[in-house]
């Protein structure tokens, strides 16, 4: 008799055959270039907007470091969000 934790598991397994499948040496390579070129596209806007941060601290603006942080915050969030679609194209590919 199979416990409610294993019957679930068939069914996952089922519905996704691909997921078991050990990933290739050219898809594992692909994946470690993208995120290569994401981390360097993060670290680029990183950089540009920590400028304009130090400069915003620098000249006590108050409304404009808020404004640069949060450009900050939702550009890492969208570079990472485009990685990880691009990750999970190359996985299906």
């Amino acid at each position: 008799m199979k416990s409610a934790y294993e019957l679930a598991m068939e069914r996952l397994a089922k519905s996704d055959p691909d997921k078991g499948r050990p990933m290739t040496a050219e898809k594992k390579a692909r994946l470690a270039e993208i995120d290569r070129v994401y981390q360097g596209k993060i670290a680029e806007r990183e950089i540009f907007l920590k400028k304009q941060l130090n400069e915003a601290y620098a000249a006590q603006k108050p409304e404009e470091v808020q404004k640069v942080q949060q450009q900050l915050s939702s550009e890492r969030a969208r570079l990472e969000e485009e990685r990880e679609e691009e990750k999970e194209r190359a996985r299906r590919a």
